[in-house]
Protein backbone atom coordinates (compact mmCIF):
# COMPACT_ATOMS: atom_id res chain seq x y z
CA UNK A 1 0.00 0.00 0.00
CA UNK A 2 2.94 2.75 0.87
CA UNK A 3 4.21 2.72 -2.76
CA UNK A 4 0.05 3.23 -3.86
CA UNK A 5 0.47 6.68 -1.08
CA UNK A 6 3.59 7.61 -2.91
CA UNK A 7 1.56 7.50 -6.21
CA UNK A 8 -1.46 9.03 -4.80
CA UNK A 9 0.25 12.03 -2.87
CA UNK A 10 2.00 12.99 -6.14
CA UNK A 11 -0.55 12.88 -8.27
CA UNK A 12 -2.92 14.56 -5.70
CA UNK A 13 -0.69 17.35 -5.09
CA UNK A 14 0.41 17.81 -9.08
CA UNK A 15 -3.36 17.92 -9.80
CA UNK A 16 -4.01 20.79 -7.52
CA UNK A 17 -1.40 22.43 -8.04
CA UNK A 18 -2.32 22.50 -12.28
CA UNK A 19 -5.89 23.64 -10.96
CA UNK A 20 -4.02 26.25 -8.72
CA UNK A 21 -2.29 27.65 -12.44
CA UNK A 22 -5.76 27.39 -14.37
CA UNK A 23 -6.96 29.46 -11.73
CA UNK A 24 -3.95 32.03 -11.62
CA UNK A 25 -3.96 32.93 -15.52
CA UNK A 26 -7.69 34.20 -14.97
CA UNK A 27 -6.12 36.86 -13.20
CA UNK A 28 -8.10 39.38 -11.24
CA UNK A 29 -8.32 40.80 -7.62
CA UNK A 30 -5.13 39.62 -6.31
CA UNK A 31 -6.99 39.34 -2.88
CA UNK A 32 -9.88 37.21 -4.03
CA UNK A 33 -7.27 35.10 -6.18
CA UNK A 34 -5.87 34.18 -3.16
CA UNK A 35 -9.23 33.30 -1.69
CA UNK A 36 -10.21 31.52 -4.49
CA UNK A 37 -6.83 29.51 -4.72
CA UNK A 38 -6.97 28.36 -0.80
CA UNK A 39 -10.19 27.17 -1.16
CA UNK A 40 -10.58 25.50 -4.59
CA UNK A 41 -7.21 23.62 -3.58
CA UNK A 42 -8.84 22.39 -0.01
CA UNK A 43 -11.92 21.59 -1.30
CA UNK A 44 -10.09 19.45 -4.38
CA UNK A 45 -7.82 17.23 -2.34
CA UNK A 46 -10.43 17.03 0.46
CA UNK A 47 -12.73 15.39 -2.03
CA UNK A 48 -9.91 13.21 -3.63
CA UNK A 49 -8.29 12.11 -0.20
CA UNK A 50 -12.53 11.18 1.15
CA UNK A 51 -12.99 9.27 -1.98
CA UNK A 52 -9.97 7.27 -2.38
CA UNK A 53 -8.81 6.69 0.85
CA UNK A 54 -12.26 6.99 2.94
CA UNK A 55 -11.20 5.61 6.25
CA UNK A 56 -8.08 7.79 6.69
CA UNK A 57 -8.76 11.24 8.50
CA UNK A 58 -7.21 14.96 7.34
CA UNK A 59 -5.44 17.28 8.86
CA UNK A 60 -5.64 20.78 6.19
CA UNK A 61 -4.39 24.12 6.64
CA UNK A 62 -7.85 25.15 5.34
CA UNK A 63 -10.14 22.81 7.02
CA UNK A 64 -11.63 22.49 10.13
CA UNK A 65 -9.71 20.89 12.48
CA UNK A 66 -11.69 17.19 13.34
CA UNK A 67 -10.19 15.66 16.74
CA UNK A 68 -10.99 12.36 15.56
CA UNK A 69 -7.57 12.15 13.92
CA UNK A 70 -5.79 11.85 16.74
CA UNK A 71 -7.25 8.53 17.05
CA UNK A 72 -6.48 7.80 13.50
CA UNK A 73 -3.53 5.22 12.64
CA UNK A 74 -3.39 7.37 8.94
CA UNK A 75 -3.66 11.07 8.62
CA UNK A 76 -3.18 13.18 5.23
CA UNK A 77 -1.83 16.45 6.17
CA UNK A 78 -2.25 18.94 3.17
CA UNK A 79 -1.24 22.40 2.75
CA UNK A 80 -3.26 23.05 -0.28
CA UNK A 81 -1.69 26.35 -1.10
CA UNK A 82 1.58 27.28 1.16
CA UNK A 83 2.81 30.47 -0.63
CA UNK A 84 -0.51 32.36 -0.65
CA UNK A 85 0.73 35.89 -0.44
CA UNK A 86 3.15 34.59 -3.49
CA UNK A 87 0.86 32.82 -5.67
CA UNK A 88 -1.09 36.45 -5.57
CA UNK A 89 1.83 38.13 -6.68
CA UNK A 90 2.38 37.72 -11.09
CA UNK A 91 5.72 35.85 -12.25
CA UNK A 92 6.60 34.20 -8.44
CA UNK A 93 7.25 30.78 -8.37
CA UNK A 94 8.20 30.11 -4.74
CA UNK A 95 4.40 29.00 -3.96
CA UNK A 96 3.89 24.93 -4.04
CA UNK A 97 1.08 22.47 -2.77
CA UNK A 98 1.78 19.58 0.38
CA UNK A 99 0.32 16.86 0.50
CA UNK A 100 2.02 14.32 3.08
CA UNK A 101 0.84 11.09 5.04
CA UNK A 102 1.25 10.21 9.07
CA UNK A 103 1.04 6.49 9.78
CA UNK A 104 0.88 5.04 13.16
CA UNK A 105 3.96 7.86 14.40
CA UNK A 106 5.54 8.31 11.29
CA UNK A 107 5.57 10.42 8.06
CA UNK A 108 5.58 7.54 5.22
CA UNK A 109 4.43 9.33 2.04
CA UNK A 110 4.65 12.67 0.76
CA UNK A 111 4.93 15.17 -2.36
CA UNK A 112 5.49 18.82 -2.98
CA UNK A 113 4.35 20.07 -6.23
CA UNK A 114 5.98 23.60 -7.52
CA UNK A 115 3.41 24.05 -9.88
CA UNK A 116 5.10 27.33 -11.57
CA UNK A 117 8.17 25.18 -12.80
CA UNK A 118 5.62 22.26 -13.62
CA UNK A 119 7.56 19.69 -11.62
CA UNK A 120 6.51 17.52 -8.31
CA UNK A 121 9.38 16.46 -5.95
CA UNK A 122 8.38 13.18 -3.82
CA UNK A 123 8.89 10.04 -1.83
CA UNK A 124 7.46 7.85 -5.03
CA UNK A 125 10.85 9.16 -6.64
CA UNK A 126 12.67 11.02 -4.28
CA UNK A 127 15.92 13.03 -5.86
CA UNK A 128 19.36 11.94 -4.79
CA UNK A 129 20.73 13.48 -2.06
CA UNK A 130 22.38 16.59 -2.94
CA UNK A 131 26.30 16.91 -2.75
CA UNK A 132 27.56 19.25 0.70
CA UNK A 133 28.54 22.94 -0.46
CA UNK A 134 32.49 22.77 -1.10
CA UNK A 135 35.24 24.02 1.49
CA UNK A 136 35.50 27.79 1.51
CA UNK A 137 31.94 28.37 0.08
CA UNK A 138 29.43 30.62 2.15
CA UNK A 139 26.24 28.46 3.38
CA UNK A 140 23.63 29.35 1.60
CA UNK A 141 20.54 29.47 3.47
CA UNK A 142 17.28 30.06 2.16
CA UNK A 143 14.86 32.01 4.60
CA UNK A 144 11.47 34.11 4.81
CA UNK A 145 11.58 36.91 2.19
CA UNK A 146 9.33 38.88 4.46
CA UNK A 147 10.26 36.97 8.28
CA UNK A 148 13.92 36.26 8.48
CA UNK A 149 14.42 34.60 11.68
CA UNK A 150 16.47 36.45 14.39
CA UNK A 151 18.64 34.02 14.95
CA UNK A 152 20.35 33.81 11.52
CA UNK A 153 22.53 36.99 12.59
CA UNK A 154 23.43 35.20 15.37
CA UNK A 155 24.54 32.42 13.06
CA UNK A 156 26.31 34.49 10.93
CA UNK A 157 28.70 35.77 13.59
CA UNK A 158 29.51 31.92 13.84
CA UNK A 159 29.24 31.06 10.57
CA UNK A 160 30.34 31.71 6.84
CA UNK A 161 26.28 32.75 5.44
CA UNK A 162 24.66 33.72 1.89
CA UNK A 163 20.78 34.22 2.93
CA UNK A 164 18.21 33.33 0.24
CA UNK A 165 14.89 34.82 0.44
CA UNK A 166 12.61 32.93 -0.74
CA UNK A 167 8.82 32.59 -0.39
CA UNK A 168 6.96 29.17 0.93
CA UNK A 169 8.45 27.33 2.89
CA UNK A 170 8.02 24.06 0.35
CA UNK A 171 9.87 26.48 -2.02
CA UNK A 172 12.06 26.78 0.66
CA UNK A 173 12.49 23.02 1.52
CA UNK A 174 12.90 22.20 -2.38
CA UNK A 175 15.56 24.27 -2.57
CA UNK A 176 17.50 22.63 -0.29
CA UNK A 177 16.28 19.44 -1.59
CA UNK A 178 17.28 20.29 -5.19
CA UNK A 179 20.90 21.43 -4.29
CA UNK A 180 20.28 24.79 -5.19
CA UNK A 181 20.84 25.76 -1.13
CA UNK A 182 22.78 24.08 1.57
CA UNK A 183 19.98 24.72 4.55
CA UNK A 184 16.91 25.84 5.42
CA UNK A 185 16.87 27.34 9.05
CA UNK A 186 13.21 28.83 10.39
CA UNK A 187 12.31 29.59 13.84
CA UNK A 188 9.73 32.02 13.53
CA UNK A 189 6.31 29.88 14.00
CA UNK A 190 4.85 27.72 11.39
CA UNK A 191 2.32 24.61 11.13
CA UNK A 192 2.25 20.83 10.98
CA UNK A 193 0.86 21.20 7.16
CA UNK A 194 4.18 23.77 6.56
CA UNK A 195 6.44 21.22 6.85
CA UNK A 196 5.36 17.64 6.66
CA UNK A 197 4.85 17.08 2.79
CA UNK A 198 8.39 19.19 2.31
CA UNK A 199 10.44 16.80 5.41
CA UNK A 200 9.01 13.37 4.03
CA UNK A 201 10.76 14.26 0.94
CA UNK A 202 13.60 15.32 2.05
CA UNK A 203 14.03 12.35 4.54
CA UNK A 204 13.67 10.10 1.82
CA UNK A 205 16.33 11.97 -0.23
CA UNK A 206 18.50 11.01 2.22
CA UNK A 207 18.53 14.71 3.81
CA UNK A 208 18.82 15.48 7.55
CA UNK A 209 15.55 17.21 9.27
CA UNK A 210 15.21 18.18 12.78
CA UNK A 211 13.33 20.53 15.27
CA UNK A 212 16.49 23.70 15.86
CA UNK A 213 17.73 21.52 19.02
CA UNK A 214 18.22 18.49 16.97
CA UNK A 215 14.80 16.88 18.64
CA UNK A 216 12.65 14.83 16.44
CA UNK A 217 9.84 16.29 14.21
CA UNK A 218 6.61 15.26 15.50
CA UNK A 219 3.54 15.24 13.27
CA UNK A 220 -0.48 14.74 14.10
CA UNK A 221 0.15 16.28 17.32
CA UNK A 222 -3.63 17.69 19.56
CA UNK A 223 -1.35 21.03 18.49
CA UNK A 224 -0.12 21.14 15.14
CA UNK A 225 2.31 24.44 15.76
CA UNK A 226 5.81 23.29 14.85
CA UNK A 227 7.74 26.54 15.28
CA UNK A 228 11.05 25.42 14.15
CA UNK A 229 12.97 23.22 11.56
CA UNK A 230 16.18 21.92 10.00
CA UNK A 231 16.65 20.73 6.59
CA UNK A 232 20.17 20.35 5.35
CA UNK A 233 22.24 17.59 3.89
CA UNK A 234 23.33 15.00 6.65
CA UNK A 235 27.09 15.82 6.57
CA UNK A 236 26.19 19.91 7.90
CA UNK A 237 24.08 18.62 10.54
CA UNK A 238 26.40 18.26 13.36
CA UNK A 239 28.02 21.72 12.11
CA UNK A 240 24.85 23.63 12.04
CA UNK A 241 22.94 21.85 15.15
CA UNK A 242 26.19 23.19 17.40
CA UNK A 243 25.78 26.73 15.78
CA UNK A 244 22.07 26.71 16.63
CA UNK A 245 22.66 25.36 20.31
CA UNK A 246 25.31 28.60 20.79
CA UNK A 247 23.54 30.88 18.91
CA UNK A 248 21.59 30.20 22.33
CA UNK A 249 18.42 28.86 20.49
CA UNK A 250 15.73 28.06 23.31
CA UNK A 251 13.64 24.56 23.14
CA UNK A 252 10.10 25.00 22.42
CA UNK A 253 7.59 22.34 23.06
Amino acid sequence: MTRADDRLAAELAGEAGRLLLALRSEGGDPGELRKAGDRSSHEFLAAQLAAQRPGDAILSEEGKDDPVRLAAERVWIVDPLDGTREFGEPGRADWAVHVALWERGALTAGAVALPAEDRVLSTAGPPPAPEPPPPGRPLRVVVSRTRPPALLEELSQLIDLSLVPLGSAGAKAAAVIKGEADAYIHGGGQYEWDSAAPVAVAQAAGLHASRLDGSPLRYNQPDPMLPDILICPAALAGTLLDAISAAGVPHRR
